[in-house]
């Protein structure tokens, strides 16, 4: 798909403006969800999605961008299905999101998130771990209490991709207590389509499922939405080395200081360049000043891993949109689907 950077723009700014409606239109029923959880589960649930101060007064801030809720309401109505006949699946897809989110504060002990302290960094690592677990059994109440025909293989869809989340999570883990030689770009490329494209093709999937597609279109769009889902990661991880702290939130270099093996990090070291020897032996230190940190950046850029990561993502955005094409073959009908697509690999944060 060739795109001129005011296509780019014009589809930025709808995809924005699709996710500011879908954020609209999911919120309240994504609130009263939360609000049914007991009293201190909900008070740790509620500062999460930013509803809530510390202290449980009113707060105004963003549950976050709303892109896997809108890829399920984007996908119902490319396949002919209602948005509000799916809304309890967008809602469960965001609950399963947040529970990752939760957990993933945790293991990776993030103090900050969508700029202000983490769930845990406020409330301890039981309660955010807790209500994580609350989350996601909400997610499933949601699915297994609707009427929908579909309802039933979207429950079994959702838990079989919360399984493959774990499981890509728990090899990103044992990935970080791995020598910086010793992790293949295949085998982080896997990792990272468990733990990122999953979620985003079972919210495609789950879409087609409540237009009642058929399992050649579900498949479709779960294919879609997996391979955004890879470029949706190739981005966050060029966001997590060399992004903005006032747009992320987020210390810069993060990801590095935390010694992470992110895909462009592990492109650099298996690039067999000198500069994959100089961030190996940083990968080996402590890491833990501005100077390092800066080093190692400019290490994975010399090596090459943030060039093949913007290519990557690139060639997994053209795959995605292949697969779209089979389950929706009307541009027009795959329009807010290809909007979104195009937002989460041109980010910036």
């Amino acid at each position: 798909m060739t795109m001129t950077s005011t296509d780019a723009a014009t589809e930025g700014h709808e995809a924005a403006a699709l996710l500011e409606r879908t954020r609209d239109l999911v919120d309240p029923h994504l609130r009263a969800a939360v609000e049914s959880l007991p009293g201190g589960m909900r008070r740790v649930a509620m500062y999460h999605f930013g509803w809530q101060n510390a202290d449980g007064s009113p707060a105004s801030g963003q549950a976050g961008k709303a892109i896997r809720p809108a890829l399920v309401l984007a996908a119902a109505r490319a396949l002919g299905g209602d948005r509000e006949t799916a809304m309890r699946a967008a809602v469960a897809v965001e609950l399963a999101h947040n529970f990752t989110l939760l957990h993933d504060d945790v293991i990776d002990e993030d103090a900050t998130r969508r700029h202000r302290p983490t769930a845990w960094a406020v409330f301890g690592v039981p309660d955010a771990v807790i209500t994580g677990d609350a989350m996601l059994a909400l997610a499933q109440r949601l699915l297994a209490d609707d009427t929908h025909p579909a309802s039933g293989r979207a429950s079994a869809r959702l838990s079989t991709c919360v399984i493959e989340l774990c499981a890509g999570q728990q090899a990103d883990c044992a990935m970080e207590e791995r020598g910086p030689d010793d992790v293949t770009l295949d085998e982080c490329l896997t990792m990272a389509t468990a733990k990122t494209g999953a979620l985003l093709g079972c919210a495609c999937a789950l879409g087609a499922l409540y237009a009642g597609a058929d399992e050649r279109e579900v498949g479709a769009m779960d294919g879609f939405g997996r391979e955004a889902g890879l470029a949706f990661q190739l981005i966050d991880d060029l966001i997590g080395i060399w992004g903005d702290t006032a747009r992320t939130g987020k210390p810069v270099g993060a990801d590095l200081a935390a010694h992470k093996k992110s895909l462009p990090v592990v492109a650099a070291l298996t690039s067999g360049t000198a500069a994959a020897a100089e961030l190996a032996a940083l990968y080996r230190g402590a890491m833990n000043t501005p100077d390092e940190v800066n080093r190692a950046a400019a290490a994975v850029d010399r090596a090459g891993g943030r060039d093949w990561a913007q290519v990557c993502a690139a060639d997994r955005m053209a795959r995605a949109v292949h697969h779209l094409s089979r389950a929706v073959p009307d541009p027009a009908a795959a329009g807010d689907l290809l909007a979104l697509a195009e937002f989460v690999t041109r980010r910036t944060h």
